[in-house]
């Protein structure tokens, strides 16, 4: 009987889906645990084999605690909203709900022949109504809410009307200090307002004073628009100038914007990292994005000008050294302090940083900037600073001004240098000349009061100096700004709001959900509004033409999984107590700075509003690597061209230029995996394979190539002309096969290198590739994907089987007792396999798994005792050939339902070695000797093995030397 996986695995497949195996039922009696996978978008492409490995990792570890005796809860579902469906939509005419459709078949089709362990039943996509109806109640709970100070959490925004009715807002500021409404006398009173003023507001004053505050608002913000997608895009979606998807031109453009007023977790954000176990990387990478410091804001007056410039800085220490100020190019006071002559320059070096993303700028290693031609005045010594604009300062950051200091910051001085700034020394030999020194160690000169004291100490001095003369303040500030919420596309929530009069009014909870409507066309609509702007049925309700963006639904997906068909609320109260937290989390950290910091404001502003009773969503976070594609490179010169279209000739990559070539003569170019052999340690294309390359693939160029040879190359004009090394050409010449380059680069389309996991899965099946894929290397780490070590993997599986049933003698386990040596070696195993499993490290359970087959093959053991535990320890790495085995012994049920195996100490206690039997310092023998020998004993048996008396030749050795636990040396 062989091990025929095809089979086996497809009925195991099926088998388990009619059964519902996999069904999880919210039984509070039970000890639980969540395994959750980071949201998949389901893409057209479908999965390759770096998509399934953090859902390989999570499998088995979910596997692996249900073996344990927990109701594990390991879900799935689809984050099906977003950008690449629409903008698929709008290139191949299909609407997003179909192509989603689509692609969501695709990848569940491709999921089970994996074999994974997800609920179905608990499944959800974002961009059905009966789940976006909860993200629109989420939403309105946001929007109704805000963000108390004196309590430290979010509270109805109900209560804080009551307040401004009985004492206005002195005691709770408007959180953005830089904040003006649209009424003259408000304005004069720097954003504060009495109990009577308030209660004399209009609606719409109320109302526009009211959306300052709520966690989920309204406002105008400067964004990256890009025109031909038709939608705002975030900044890690511009590169260069251009989107990152399609690379259409992006400009900076000021739009109506949502936001979620994320800036007021920011404080309990960076404290709730202390109780979770997320990697120091991550953390490291949360607390940067939240960036939060500790400074003052600085008044300047701006010379002959009645404005005033306020400046954010964390070293106020070093006033004395600030040679110019910074402003960001977006900063209201520009239009108003340039000077005329300067007019023209400033509007160009703007409309040149309109082009850039926040992250680019941040980024750019080029100093750019323009003088406007405007001084402001040192409040201290009055000295005339003059005032640049440059993009490494942005407007969304402090006050989107600052005060450089040459001397005590890299950035600052190279700018000075480049635009020959003087540079004032306030630090004395900390400073060289030569480059910035931040140090807070010098003492100050050329600092007036400061002269002498050490920097650190004079911190709050100015601090205290600035406060007492009313000049700034101390203050806190963060790097993360309000997350915006909205996009101008189609394919998203929408809002359910009203605007009427300039009024944003709520829908009423028993309107839910607001259905996105069915469109024709996904064109902008006008002044950069959402497609939903051109439904004059919509338009007609006032409704928000905007809708939410893709991290919407992912911010709370989670709960929803507690309970998914609950109609009366997102999640009942008593299955979200349940399952509380997810208990083990794993996905990419490309998602650091966005889903994980929504996902966890989301979750503490239900917290805070007694929805939840926990306030971070994920206990334990794991990152996994990425694997990478092996791309293979054919090297290729040009052999003629005619009518438009060139021929070219493939040469060895070891293939090299002569000196006076120009720079291209050997061109690269991606070869399609597929056609791509491996033979003695080189990647290489067969001329077979070509043949079959220029038939089957559309692309033409391919149709082109020849395998160069010691003839057709003399007719290549670049081989003509001297510009190939003939040797070098020659080395590696073959007439049956050309060697190609090869790098270890990102899967991708683009490259060729792309490997589906269904092709692996038909000629190795489900369970190799899971176990192949865990034991390419740890989960954390990216590696490459390599086929050339499968083989073994699948060899193994093979062994396993043969411990069961012999291909030609059928059914060859037992029912004998096991002996101690077998026992030992499936307790170890236990060991083993528990110990790496606990601890993530699934390429060595993998190996350990390896080892005990061998052992136990080598021992002859078919006992059904031990085999039996071998299965249940194996089968959240290879469930299909562990379930078809379990059932062979006469098992019923599934085997998750067995209990994980013990491991028994008796049997982990070594009482033998293997000592290696050295004669006269050469190794020659090896021996297994009790631990407990003596040096008497150690001898009597050394002296009677017949290896050792061979050496000896008779003679009596001169001394026998016994290392316990080590090693013996015999000496002749």
């Amino acid at each position: 009987m062989e091990y025929n996986f095809r089979k086996i695995e497809e009925h195991w497949q099926k088998k388990w889906k009619d059964d519902e195996v996999y069904k999880v039922e919210n039984d509070f009696s039970k000890p639980k645990y969540y395994v959750l996978d980071m949201f998949p978008y389901p893409s057209g492409a479908g999965l390759h084999v770096g998509h399934p490995l953090g859902y390989i990792a999570s499998d088995i570890f979910a596997r692996y605690k249900r073996l344990k005796g927990f109701n594990v809860l390991h879900p799935m579902g689809y984050d099906a909203f977003g950008l690449p469906a629409e903008q698929y939509a709008i290139e191949h005419g299909i609407h997003p709900a179909v192509s989603t459709a689509n692609n969501i078949e695709n990848f569940r089709a491709q999921l089970d022949k994996i074999g994974f362990c997800f609920d179905w039943s608990r499944e959800v996509n974002t961009s059905k109504p009966e789940y976006y109806k909860w993200t629109q109640w989420i939403f309105l709970k946001l929007f109704k809410s805000f963000y108390n100070r004196s309590t430290q959490k979010a509270e109805s925004i109900d209560s804080l009307i009551k307040i401004f009715e009985q004492e206005g807002n002195i005691n709770h500021p408007i959180p953005n200090s830089q904040f003006a409404i649209s009424n003259p006398q408000f304005q004069i009173r720097n954003s504060q307002f009495s109990a009577t003023e308030w209660n004399s507001f209009d609606e719409f004053t109320r109302e526009t004073i009211l959306m300052e505050y709520r966690l989920a608002y309204c406002g105008y913000g400067e964004v990256n628009w890009c025109e031909a997608l038709g939608t705002v895009l975030a900044n890690d979606e511009v590169i260069n100038g251009v989107s990152e998807r399609g690379g259409y031109p992006v400009v900076k453009k000021k739009l109506r914007q949502w936001y979620l007023r994320i800036t007021e977790y920011a404080d309990r954000l960076l404290e709730g990292l202390e109780h979770v176990e997320f990697s120091e990387a991550m953390k490291e990478m949360q607390s940067n994005w939240i960036g939060k410091s500790y400074g003052a804001e600085i008044k300047f007056e701006i010379r002959n000008s009645k404005f005033e410039l306020m400046v954010y800085t964390t070293r106020p220490d070093t006033i004395f050294g600030v040679d110019f100020m910074v402003i960001a190019p977006e900063h209201e006071l520009i239009q108003k302090i340039t000077s005329s002559e300067q007019q023209q320059a400033v509007d160009e070096y703007i409309t040149y940083v309109k082009s850039r993303s926040d992250r680019e700028r941040q980024a750019e290693k080029k100093i750019t900037g323009c003088f406007t031609g405007a001084y402001a005045i040192n409040p201290f010594n009055k000295k005339e600073i003059p005032i640049w604009i440059s993009e490494y300062v942005l407007a969304g950051y402090g006050t989107g001004a600052i005060m450089a200091v040459p001397c005590g910051d890299e950035r600052d001085f190279k700018f000075a240098k480049h635009f020959n700034i003087p540079i004032t020394n306030i630090i004395g030999e900390y400073f060289n000349g030569e480059e910035a020194n931040a140090t807070k160690e010098a003492r100050l000169t050329n600092s007036d009061f400061l002269n002498g004291i050490v920097m650190r100490d004079a911190i709050e001095i100015v601090n205290n100096k600035i406060e007492e003369l009313g000049i700034g303040k101390k203050k806190v500030n963060y790097k993360m700004r309000d997350a915006a919420f909205s996009r101008q596309r189609y394919w998203g929530e929408p809002f359910p709001i009203k605007w009427i009069n300039g009024i944003a009014y709520p829908l009423n909870e028993n309107e839910l959900p607001l259905e996105l409507p069915h469109v024709d066309s996904y064109k902008p609509g006008p002044e950069g509004e959402g497609p939903l702007a051109n439904i004059p049925s919509w338009t007609e309700q006032h409704l928000e033409t905007n809708t939410m963006p893709g991290y919407a639904g992912s911010s709370w997906y989670f709960l929803r999984y507690m309970d998914p068909h609950n109609k009366e609320t997102f999640c009942d109260r008593k299955a979200s107590d349940y399952w509380n937290q997810v208990d083990l989390y794993i996905g990419g950290t490309e998602h650091a700075v966005g889903h994980l910091l929504y996902s966890r404001m989301w979750t503490k502003a239900l917290y805070d509003l007694d929805l939840i009773g926990h306030d971070e969503p994920y206990k334990k976070l794991v990152n996994q690597g990425m694997i990478q594609g092996v791309s293979t490179l054919a090297i290729i010169i040009l052999l003629r061209t005619g009518g438009g279209e060139a021929d070219y000739l493939i040469v060895p990559s070891s293939t090299k230029t002569t000196e006076k070539a120009p720079e291209v003569v050997l061109r690269p170019y991606y070869v399609p995996v597929e056609y791509v052999d491996f033979m003695n340690g080189k990647y290489v294309l067969t001329k077979e394979n070509l043949q079959r390359l220029k038939k089957e693939h559309s692309l033409n160029i391919f149709k082109t190539w020849e395998f160069a040879d010691l003839e057709n190359i003399k007719e290549a004009p670049e081989y003509q002309w001297g510009y190939i090394d003939d040797e070098s050409f020659k080395k590696d010449l073959n007439k049956d096969y050309v060697i190609l380059d090869s790098i270890v680069e990102k899967m991708s389309k683009s490259k060729y290198n792309v490997v589906n996991p269904d092709d692996i899965i038909s000629k190795y099946g489900a369970d190799t590739f899971r176990m192949y894929e865990m034991f390419l290397g740890p989960v954390e780490q990216s590696k490459p994907w390599d086929t050339k070590g499968i083989e073994g993997v699948h060899r193994f599986l093979k062994k396993l089987w043969r411990l069961f049933y012999d291909e030609i003698k059928g059914k060859v386990w037992n029912d004998e007792k096991p002996n101690d040596a077998e026992l030992k070696v499936i307790n170890k195993a236990i060991k083993k396999i528990e110990e790496d499993t606990e601890r993530f490290s699934f390429n060595t359970g993998v190996s350990a798994g390896m080892i005990a087959v061998n052992e136990l093959s080598d021992l002859k053991c078919h006992k059904k005792e031990v085999l039996e535990k071998l299965l249940i320890i194996l089968t959240p790495y290879a469930p299909h050939i562990a379930e078809e085995l379990w059932h062979q012994l006469g098992n019923n049920g599934t085997i998750l339902d067995a209990d994980y195996p013990k491991s028994e100490e008796k049997y982990l206690i070594e009482s033998t070695k293997n000592y290696p039997i050295a004669f006269n310092g050469k190794t020659k023998a090896e021996l297994n000797i009790s631990l407990d020998a003596t040096q008497q004993q150690v001898e009597e048996i050394i002296l009677a093995n017949e290896t050792v008396k061979k050496w000896l030749e008779g003679k009596p050795p001169k001394k026998i030397i016994y290392v316990k636990n080590k090693m013996i040396n015999v000496v002749g």
